[in-house]
């Protein structure tokens, strides 16, 4: 009796997750293993050796310069980022919430830059910041606007941060308006009673309620942060001087432009434990907080 059990729940995993998960692990599980494999080899990503140095690409990566330079860079773009992203995403939702008018309209504008892809977005505001920022500070005389922000190190870094707070912002926004949504009228009714200004029933009761979409915006904006590739390929393309080559643009060029497969490999893998490390401690310590509020 048992043994059918057994079977019968085998036989409906099969029909209802066998395909999704024959497809997770074709595209996740299987890929991952083969990649940790090829950490410990010198492929050059062409050839079919694949010759066996066991941990040297580990070991080269610990005295690769420019990766670590390339993380610490990834890691101050991120948290001005993450936090410039969430304050804005945040006011956004505030707004759109408040009872303004085409607020619905409002939310729909303000969630269309995402669906723009970081390719063509980096493309357009690369002939923002290259054209249009140049031509109105010359034409005004603003001397911060009269010579491209992309030919410095910061200008170029700080570019980077605005073309992603735009992009993610939107997308940020409805978690956020989702949060406000869920707050009971009830509660800021009795806080407006009790002499609560309208900030004051934000801050004290509205936010301890919306602890989750800060937890769930947080992990996607660190996440994406992290890996964020496309954007600062069309953006800058690591110039000027490679000062704005982020850790994932330094990986690909690691693995396919120098040929260098088994070490860019293995740097992906260190990149993979940073991001993954710092996602889960802030979501332990987003769950926390929730659970305390």
């Amino acid at each position: 009796m048992r043994k059918n059990t057994m079977g019968f729940k085998c036989q409906q995993y099969a029909m209802f997750a066998g395909l999704s998960t024959f497809a997770f692990a074709a595209v996740v599980i299987v890929p991952f293993i083969y990649g940790l494999y090829l950490t410990l080899t010198s492929w050059d990503g062409v050839s079919k050796d694949k010759p066996f140095v066991g941990l040297l690409n580990y070991i080269t990566t610990a005295h690769d310069t420019a990766f670590w330079q390339a993380l610490g860079r990834t890691m101050v773009y991120t948290v001005i980022a993450v936090v410039l992203v969430n304050l804005v995403a945040f006011f956004l939702a505030y707004l759109v919430t408040s009872g303004v008018k085409g607020q619905n309209f409002f939310r729909a504008g303000f969630f269309t830059p995402n669906l723009i892809g970081g390719i063509v977005l980096g493309y357009v505001w690369k002939f923002v910041f290259n054209r249009a920022f140049v031509a109105v500070g010359e034409a005004v005389n603003a001397g911060f606007l009269s010579s491209s922000w992309l030919a410095t190190p910061n200008g170029a870094m700080a570019c980077l941060i605005i073309v992603s707070v735009w992009q993610y912002a939107g997308y940020m926004m409805l978690i956020y308006v989702a949060g406000f949504m869920s707050v009971p009228h009830d509660l800021i009714e009795a806080a407006s009673i009790d002499g609560c200004t309208s900030g004051q029933a934000t801050l004290h009761v509205t936010v301890p309620l919306m602890v989750s979409s800060f937890v769930q915006c947080l992990f996607l904006t660190l996440t994406r942060c992290f890996m964020v590739y496309d954007v600062n390929l069309s953006l800058t393309n690591g110039e000027p001087f490679g000062s704005s080559i982020m850790a994932a643009m330094h990986v690909y060029q690691q693995a396919f432009t120098y040929r260098n497969y088994g070490t860019g490999q293995a740097e992906a893998l260190v990149l993979f434990v940073v991001c993954a490390i710092v996602g889960v401690t802030q979501v332990f310590v987003g769950k926390k907080a929730e659970v305390s509020a």
